[in-house]
């Protein structure tokens, strides 16, 4: 397992971190969304607060995972649903 040692930047700190080679880019890109939004609430809500900022964009990311699992859970039983159905119909076709 390979690991890289980088440094990602969130707001005005640097944080080091070790990373396995294939989640550099992914985690790269993580820093950047964190600190777009960090961005874009400063610019919108006039706040200079950094640890205001960073409590609002943890709350935006907490509401965007939490949609995404309801989004895949409602998908996930609708998959169940319909090869549920697809397994009936064999049965009968059997």
């Amino acid at each position: 397992m390979d690991t890289l040692s980088i440094r990602i930047k969130i707001g005005d700190r640097e944080y080091p971190m070790k990373v396995k080679a294939e989640d550099e880019a992914k985690i790269r890109r993580a820093g950047k969304l964190i600190n777009d939004k960090l961005k874009r609430y400063r610019e919108e809500f006039g706040l200079d607060d950094r640890q205001d900022l960073l409590a609002m964009v943890a709350f935006d990311c907490m509401v965007e995972a939490m949609e995404v699992n309801e989004v895949n859970t409602e998908d996930s039983e609708q998959i169940t649903v319909a090869l549920s159905n697809i397994n009936n119909q064999l049965k009968s076709i059997l």
